[in-house]
């Protein structure tokens, strides 16, 4: 039957002495995180490029010689697959004149070739070849490759550290454990990608962010319901490491999720990936939301959209329920990219100074503290807030 995920040996998200909201608080927001250029240039150099980051679905090269162009930010690198299933990442940057080395995305590559004066790459960067290799210093060529990124898989994505090898540490340590676990229940790894949505708005990266990092707008922006908006207090919010997480009760079965506290059945869960995505976890399907800075107030919006995969004899229903919510779905992301249209409107006004935050927006406040953390040159890490009890004892 198709795969169901289940809370296992995750601990409680739901019940008795779980918080619902972690001790942050309100806060407010200076709007010049949103809207200052010199800002946005170190956040690219400190934050972007530091981070890892999801480039493409590792079913996308699955392949020996398939390869991924990604592009944002400023950057533009390439993500080969390696005969021995292995990984190999590259600035897209020819190290002759500076031209982009590979133009898209393709299949079965066996080298690269920057079409401007032919210098031609292996898939993993390195010069092979050079017209007229004798007018050079050979000095120069001994070697050459254009800048390796890190590149590694987990949860069937491919990820990449665009500053280089050994900068963020293992991909595995930069996901909190307690989302990197609640994640796992979920496999997406074993998922396949139903479609892939773009939007091009003028917003900063971090207002899309902040929009799939909270649930309080859903009640006038989705025109939630009177019970749905009631159960939806039930909600519990968590930080954890450099991310965050929140888990809202399904319409209808909050007394079942009271009682089995299953949140991976009875929920939507949502993770916070740092610092570019969002997973949107259900029994049925996922969505991953991902914001691509293109400019300080300009993003590629990407939302993706993943199913399991049916075995023989499994209820073909399945595949009716998830394009049926994956449409309704749609519906409601479009409904936040297009009051993204209001936040651009705005982000130049005089009247505009400061983001007020609630207590329940405390994911969006933990999040700017974890990027401030990293533009000072910290590691975005020790930041949560720790337990009453905690604070207790210490006083």
């Amino acid at each position: 039957m198709v795969f169901q995920p289940t809370r296992g040996n995750l601990p409680a998200r739901f019940g008795p002495g779980v918080p619902n909201v972690p001790p942050i608080g309100p806060a407010t927001l200076d709007a010049e995180v949103y809207r200052d250029p010199e800002r946005y240039e170190q956040e690219r150099i400190k934050v972007l490029n530091r981070s890892w980051q999801i480039i493409c679905r590792s079913e996308q090269i699955a392949d020996p010689g398939d390869h991924h162009v990604w592009e944002g930010h400023g950057e533009s690198i390439v993500i080969t697959r390696r005969p021995d299933g292995g990984l190999d990442g590259f600035h897209n940057v020819c190290p002759h004149r500076g031209a982009r080395i590979v133009a898209e995305s393709g299949t079965d590559a066996r080298r690269f070739t920057c079409k401007w004066h032919n210098w031609t790459f292996t898939t993993a960067g390195k010069v092979s070849g050079v017209p007229d290799r004798p007018d050079f210093d050979r000095k120069r060529l001994e070697g050459l490759c254009s800048p390796a990124v890190d590149v590694d898989e987990w949860g069937g994505w491919v990820w990449a550290v665009l500053a280089g090898p050994g900068v963020a540490g293992p991909l595995k340590d930069w996901i909190a454990a307690e989302v990197r676990d609640d994640l796992a229940a979920f496999r997406m790894e074993e998922m396949k990608l139903v479609e892939k949505v773009e939007w091009v708005v003028d917003v900063n990266w971090k207002v899309a962010i902040d929009a799939f990092s909270e649930y309080y707008h859903a009640q006038a922006l989705h025109n939630m319901g009177g019970k749905e908006a009631k159960d939806a207090r039930h909600s519990t919010i968590h930080v954890h490491g450099r991310n965050g997480m929140y888990f809202v009760p399904f319409l209808g079965v909050l007394e079942d999720l009271q009682r089995t506290l299953d949140h991976t059945r009875y929920a939507i869960c949502n993770y916070q990936l740092f610092p570019t995505a969002v997973a949107n976890c259900q029994a049925l399907h996922t969505q991953v939301f991902r914001a691509v800075p293109l400019g300080v107030t300009k993003t590629r919006f990407e939302a993706w959209e993943l199913r399991y995969e049916l075995e023989e004899g499994d209820d073909p229903e399945y595949l009716r329920q998830v394009d049926f919510f994956w449409e309704i779905y749609k519906a409601v992301v479009q409904e936040d990219v297009d009051e993204w249209t209001d936040v651009a409107a705005t982000t130049q006004s005089s009247a505009y100074h400061t983001n007020i935050l609630s207590e329940r927006e405390c994911v969006i406040t933990h999040f700017h503290r974890v990027v401030d953390d990293m533009l000072a040159g910290g590691d975005g890490l020790g930041l949560e807030p720790k337990p009453v009890d905690e604070e207790t004892v210490e006083s």
